[in-house]
């Protein structure tokens, strides 16, 4: 069965675009993944790197390319959980990051095993030991700034739209950070800098294609105000879906070749990223515009 929407002229395929009428089911699946990472979170925590716990940084110059795999013959003995990464042009630098207090003569004995096995000089590696402090002070501030940015899209929001577009769109970016911290705590990936880098862009890519669903949304209103909310709603989200959809595989796939190709480093700022996007795209056609509904429906029964 094929209807048309008597405003937008849409083409909709039984109840496939009824975003309104089920947007329960899309909110429980949003639910049920920020619960998993919270019940993964209280039970395990968040697999911080580094950055956050303080730890051992180990550089070594080695002159030629040593495989992850026949470094971890060797880094394992320490921690198991050792960060490796590669630098420099031909990836012959090794950077080895672990969030372990490893002992002087541990550091020793790791640079003494690069040194025997790879003839590696020992003037070309250096160790570092860092506290957990600058962690503590960027999470801090992390958290400021998305606090800052969400008062002012609230602000802007309300001024051009209306103050529940603006409740519902700052909820809707509330929803990406979680779910993807959610997925970070579910499959214990390492959290760092580049992750909380990582959240600032995501909070400030997501609301883009909110804000071109609530203006369809507005201009929709004053152009059909006897239409229903519902209709309304559901047609907005079907002539911008397209868009949206589009844009955000085009940027996605852009992430994914950095994802692949890329270093180690920047391999821990594309992941959040590309899981962000996708919970971006889903909470703007998904979660705000229905969350809007839910508002101005309160207001109505009122």
């Amino acid at each position: 069965m094929v209807k048309t929407s008597k405003f937008t002229g849409l083409k909709v395929r039984g109840e496939e675009m009824n975003i309104i009428k089920h947007r329960r089911k899309y909110i429980f699946i949003s639910i049920a993944i920020i619960l998993a990472g919270l019940i993964m979170f209280f039970v395990n925590g968040l697999n911080y790197g580094i950055d956050f716990t303080g730890g051992t940084l180990i550089q070594i110059k080695a002159g030629k390319f040593i495989p992850v795999e026949e470094i971890r013959k060797t880094t394992d003995e320490f921690d198991k959980n050792a960060s490796i990464v590669h630098g420099g042009a031909n990836k012959e630098d090794i950077i080895i990051r672990s969030t372990l207090d490893l002992s002087n003569e541990d550091t020793n004995r790791i640079i003494t095993s690069f040194e025997s096995n790879y003839g590696v000089d020992r003037k070309n590696a250096q160790s570092e030991k860092f506290g957990a402090f600058m962690g503590k002070e960027i999470r801090n501030k992390a958290v400021i700034s998305i606090l800052i940015a969400s008062v002012a899209m609230l602000i802007y929001i309300t001024f051009r739209f209306e103050f529940k577009f603006g409740v519902a769109a700052i909820i809707a970016l509330i929803h990406d950070v979680l779910v993807t911290i959610a997925i970070y705590a579910i499959f214990k990936l390492p959290v760092n800098s580049s992750f909380i880098a990582a959240i600032l862009t995501i909070v400030g890519y997501s609301i883009n294609d909110t804000i071109v669903i609530f203006d369809r949304i507005r201009e929709e209103r004053k152009l059909n105000p006897k239409e229903s909310i519902e209709n309304i709603i559901n047609g907005s989200i079907t002539r911008t879906m397209r868009r949206t959809i589009n844009t955000t595989v085009t940027t996605v796939l852009a992430v994914v070749v950095l994802y692949i190709v890329g270093v180690d480093d920047v391999k821990v700022l594309a992941l959040p990223l590309i899981l962000g996007m996708i919970a971006g795209t889903y909470s703007s056609i998904f979660i705000a515009a229905p969350l809007w509904y839910d508002l101005t429906k309160i207001k109505t029964a009122k």
